[in-house]
């Protein structure tokens, strides 16, 4: 016997165990292999369908995560423009009424300055009318000839009511 030819009973039985085996492993073993590849080749594309899926999905979070940042940057700029409005307003209002006040204020205190001038004016015209009627009292009183006697009269007159003045 030699070790690289076999004999023709050993090969032959060789061949029908083989031949057996393969019809068991056709038979039994194949399907169940064939179905665990098959099985296993399904499990890989769900997870690659669902891989791209969820790849799809983060893309369009990250869109609709860009898309609320930018709506809320123009929410912000639109509030910022607003609260700008109202306050250049609420501004203009304030310099509107301290203008008014003080024009009113000015109105008040023209007024008042006119109705002091107009009670000095009337207060001064009395004590010049009342002056009048005290010297006209006080000339008609001495009996006057002459001129001179009347200027005497007037300047020391005059005199007194500066001094009580």
């Amino acid at each position: 016997m030699s070790l690289i030819t076999p004999d023709f009973g050993l090969f032959f039985w060789m061949a029908v165990v083989f031949l057996c085996v393969l019809a068991i492993l056709w038979k039994a073993g194949f399907p169940v292999i064939i179905k665990m590849v098959n099985e296993r080749k399904e499990y890989i594309d769900n997870s690659l369908r669902k891989a791209q899926e969820a790849t799809e999905r983060l893309a369009n979070i990250e869109k609709e995560g860009e898309a609320i940042l930018q709506e809320a940057r123009e929410k912000n700029a639109q509030l910022i423009k607003e609260a700008k409005q109202t306050h250049d307003a609420i501004v203009a209002k304030a310099e509107d009424d301290a203008r008014e006040s003080a024009n009113k204020l000015l109105a008040d205190a023209k007024a008042q300055i006119e109705a002091e001038k107009a009670a000095a004016i009337r207060e001064i015209r009395s004590q010049v009318a009342e002056l009048s009627v005290q010297i006209a009292e006080k000339v008609v009183r001495q009996n006057l000839s002459d001129d001179k006697s009347q200027m005497q009269l007037i300047d020391r007159l005059l005199d007194e009511v500066s001094v009580e003045k």
